[in-house]
């Protein structure tokens, strides 16, 4: 019997998975919030996701190809990049500023780290804080095709108008189908809800990370304004529910324990909704998980389960 005995290294337990193929289904989910935002804001938008996706994969080829690298673009992980940057993007930004932040997040934040498994942060999270900081105008929000109530029409995102308190809100309809002013993919909220379903379903995320994230900012907004209205509207404006469901829920960039995750989720809504409150800019979302990556590995030591017979760490 001894005889029989294989010893190695863990992983003991392995699943069927390859980094390609969560990648595919990340990109699936991302699918009805591209699709609907090009049906919203136009071929515009069609073409800043053709250029961020093009540029990022672009990157990654020509990087492995000068240092001599074994090629990494048949993982998916550059077309995830450049997709979900694009999705961050409002669909009249021009497109040579869409492909300087896909190369910014491929060749800066992640190869230059190491490659995927190695980056300290969500490169397209990174990538589209360096582009409001260079840029002003990515922080804006396009106008739908279909609009045609003239506040909205004005372009003032909801943010903008909850902040500043002037101009009308668009109805809670039209927010979750997406019929308001802002980046390509974080308008319409049925779309998002989609994709996570389907990532809870498929076993990619953990069910309650993305619910975490939502319900303190709702808590929180609730608490500042004591409006149930208020609350809800900051938790559907801005880019709150895509990062819900597609970066806080980050393999590289999170914590990998689920208490961990938890206590991450819990960071991100609280520094999301002081930065709305009182920060210069109208969106904290980006600024948040992009604090709450370069903190992630504290966070994931703090929770670490201590193997029998150790001392240090957090016992469980």
């Amino acid at each position: 019997m001894i005889s029989n005995l294989s010893v190695s290294s863990s992983p003991h337990v392995k699943r069927a998975r390859t980094t390609r193929s969560i990648m595919l289904d990340v990109v699936i989910a991302l699918l009805p919030a591209a699709i609907s935002g090009c049906i919203i804001f136009g071929l515009s938008a069609l073409f800043v996701l053709v250029t961020t996706v093009a540029a990022a994969v672009l990157s990654e080829f020509v990087f492995n190809l000068i240092v001599k690298k074994e090629q990494t673009i048949g993982d998916l992980s550059a077309v995830v990049t450049g997709l979900l940057l694009g999705l961050n993007l409002h669909s009249d930004t021009p497109l040579w500023q869409c492909a300087i932040g896909s190369v910014f997040a491929i060749i800066v934040v992640k190869c230059l780290f190491g490659g995927l498994g190695c980056n300290f942060a969500n490169p397209a999270i990174a990538a589209r804080v360096f582009l409001i900081i260079c840029f002003t105008s990515v922080a804006g929000g396009a106008i739908p095709l279909e609009a045609t109530v003239p506040e909205i029409t004005a372009g003032a995102t909801p943010l903008m108008v909850l902040r500043s308190g002037e101009g009308t809100l668009p109805s809670i309809i039209d927010m979750l189908i997406g019929l308001r002013p802002g980046a390509i993919g974080e308008t319409s909220i049925f779309c998002l809800i989609a994709g996570y379903i389907y990532l809870v379903a498929r076993r990619v995320i953990k069910f309650e990370t993305p619910l975490i994230f939502v319900a303190t900012v709702f808590l929180f907004m609730l608490i500042y304004s004591a409006d149930v209205t208020f609350a809800l509207y900051h938790v559907l404006s801005g880019g709150l529910m895509i990062a819900a469901v597609f970066m806080i829920t980050d393999y590289v960039t999170t914590p990998l324990t689920r208490s961990g995750k938890m206590i991450f989720a819990f960071g991100c809504g609280l520094i999301t909704c002081v930065v709305r409150l009182y920060g210069d800019y109208f969106e904290g979302v980006s600024f948040a998980i992009l604090f709450m990556n370069i903190i992630s590995p504290y966070i994931e030591k703090w929770t670490l389960k201590i193997p029998f017979g150790k001392k240090g760490g957090r016992k469980e």
